[in-house]
């Protein structure tokens, strides 16, 4: 008499199902762990503590990580101060001794700053920016070099992308009235391409005003902590107060590459003090020394 044969496929099944237990355990054992260290978290369902993009009530503070440039700086970290034009405010960016060293470099070279024309391209004198500058070739010494590098990490652009770095000075009064990085003719876009962001280091403190203002911000700019302590120039837009070694990066470009008219910006006269800054603009392509 024939042996009945048994079917093995119910053993398939049970083989797969204990496969796809070990894995759910798995993966929720690795969740934990991920949760346990940090690594992972949960949304929060309250709403009422969700930033809005435009909302400055609330800044978004993010600790830098030390590097081997670091020694003798304050604590590092990152503000996120507007999506509109989308600017941030690295903290202790540059150390005293490197704000010092970018002054007394300039000094000896420093003449009236100029502005573009927008008809020729070319520079030119103008009421509407009143400080004094000089420019510092790109590369000029480790010093230079070194603070470049930081510009391009902080920044995701290639130090070749990199205009020279200018130094200004403002006095008490001098000021310069609001304007755009990017340009509107193709002479300045030939070498580099156009200028896609800007980073304002400020090289001294300042008693009063000389703020970094920007009207076309978005947002309720008057929720940022600082502002009682603006210049009304400096209440009219989102300002930023400078403060020696820290460096303030915007983009004059979206995301699309299009160029963004909310990077409108400007620098308040200066009340009280002198205003010592740096500024390194950087160009889409590579731009060429």
């Amino acid at each position: 008499m024939a042996k009945p044969r048994h079917s093995r496929v119910p053993g398939r099944k049970s083989s797969s199902s204990t496969m796809v237990l070990t894995a759910l355990i798995m993966f929720t054992f690795l969740v934990l762990i991920l949760l346990a260290l940090g690594i992972l978290s949960i949304p929060s369902s309250n709403t009422g503590n969700s930033h809005k993009p435009n909302d400055l009530s609330t800044i978004a503070h993010n600790v830098v990580d030390k590097n081997d440039y670091d020694e003798g700086v304050g604590e590092q970290w990152v503000e996120v101060i507007s999506w509109e034009p989308r600017a941030f405010v690295y903290h202790n960016f540059l150390s005293k001794e490197e704000c010092e060293y970018l002054i007394d470099l300039a000094k000896p070279h420093m003449e009236k700053s100029t502005v573009v024309d927008i008809e020729t391209g070319k520079s030119k004198d103008s009421r509407v920016r009143t400080s004094s500058g000089t420019f510092l070739p790109r590369g000029r010494d480790k010093i230079i070099r070194n603070i470049e590098k930081r510009i391009a990490d902080y920044t995701f652009i290639p130090v070749e992308h990199g205009e020279g770095l200018q130094v200004l000075h403002y006095e008490v009064g001098q000021k310069y009235e609001p304007h755009y990085d990017y340009f509107m003719d193709e002479y300045n876009t030939q070498n580099g391409g156009q200028r896609i962001a800007t980073v304002l280091m400020y090289l001294s403190d300042v008693e009063e005003g000389g703020e970094t203002v920007f009207p076309a911000a978005k947002g309720n700019v008057s929720a940022v902590p600082w502002w009682n302590e603006l210049s009304e120039c400096g209440k009219g837009g989102l300002s930023v107060k400078p403060k020696m070694g820290d460096a303030l990066l915007f983009w004059s470009m979206k995301p699309d590459a299009s160029l963004d008219p909310s990077s409108l910006h400007g620098g308040c006269p200066v009340i009280r003090g002198n205003k010592w800054s740096s500024t390194k603009w950087m160009r889409v392509n590579e731009y060429k020394v």
